[in-house]
């Protein structure tokens, strides 16, 4: 049997334990429901069906419940689909457990925490510096353990965490390239940029989005977490509109979601920062999943691009 579903292809057939990442009902054409699922592995995700889904199925089989499936790897729309022969819940007796499903980031808690305190201790602006140690401070665990999206970037457990440290790796060497920029405002900006997620996402291991993040989105949130930070550590000035502009602009426009674009040198060079590894991070993924002379699937946040893994070596 292979190890993961990510080593699986199209046509293979698939007997083993996943965990269900998302779970969704919808109606087919013929009137009759069907539940979506996004499942995973250690290695991976994979869409799947199950058609014609009763009342019981649909809640037997939820977000983050461990479940056994058998089928056939095929295609739609040129991504791999699970094509369900039969599912079930798993038992105890099975001896699997959901942590054993989960995706983890490849670098440990202990070390991302190192890298995060190391940048905010080289803050020299003691205001930046307290409010962003006390935001660290109070979301500390989960923003250990959060993923940094649901899907497409960083999503596994500690890839908020792991995102933020490969940012601040990024800006370490910008900022040796261009002195001009405000190191303390930029590490700030790209440890608080994405923390409203934390308050966006429902959990680590299976996320999904809580009503405060679709009704509100981690920008806001974020913006209103600095404010009260602000205000509990009586901290006041202009260090404050900018930290906040920070996170306000970091998706770059209006329409990528950022109510204003970046207006602070610190803050076009974070949105870029943010961009580059979010893309890296993707890219990786997907050409680890093919071999040489072979085009990745179609990556949704890239412009619907396949990317092209070459021959020729290093």
């Amino acid at each position: 049997m292979k190890k993961g579903i990510a080593n699986y292809q199209i046509g293979d057939t698939f007997d083993h334990f996943l965990l269900i990442k998302t779970a969704s009902k919808s109606v087919a054409s013929n009137g009759k429901p069907f539940l979506s699922f996004l499942l995973s592995d250690q290695t991976g995700e994979i869409d799947a069906k199950l058609w014609e889904a009763s009342n019981e199925d649909e809640k037997a089989f939820q977000q983050g419940e461990l479940v056994k499936v058998s089928g056939e790897v095929g295609q739609f729309r040129n991504k791999p689909q699970l094509k369900i022969h039969s599912i079930r819940p798993s038992q105890p007796t099975d001896g699997v457990f959901p942590s054993d499903f989960i995706e983890k980031a490849p670098v440990e808690k202990e070390e991302l925490m190192e890298k995060i305190t190391e940048a905010i201790f080289e803050m020299k602006n003691p205001k930046i510096q307290r409010i962003t140690r006390h935001l660290v401070k109070q979301h500390q665990e989960a923003l250990l353990s959060y993923p940094a999206a649901v899907r497409n970037h960083h999503e596994y457990v500690s890839g908020l965490a792991h995102h933020i440290v490969s940012m601040l790796r990024l800006a370490k060497q910008i900022i040796e390239l261009y002195p001009e920029l405000n190191k303390d405002l930029l590490y700030a900006g790209v440890i608080l940029h994405d923390l409203g997620k934390l308050r966006e996402l429902s959990n680590a291991a299976s996320p999904s989005y809580t009503t405060e993040g679709k009704l509100i989105g981690h920008i806001p949130l974020m913006m209103e977490e600095i404010r009260m930070a602000a205000e509990q550590l009586q901290i006041e000035g202009e260090e404050v509109t900018a930290l906040q502009h920070m996170v306000l602009s970091h998706h770059g426009k209006l329409e990528w979601g950022s109510p204003r674009p970046p207006l602070i040198r610190e803050a076009e060079v974070l949105h870029h920062i943010d961009m580059l590894d979010a893309r890296m991070n993707m890219l990786n993924r997907a050409l680890d999943k093919v071999g040489p002379g072979e085009f990745t699937e179609k990556i949704f946040p890239m412009e619907q691009r396949a990317f092209y893994k070459p021959t020729f070596e290093d």
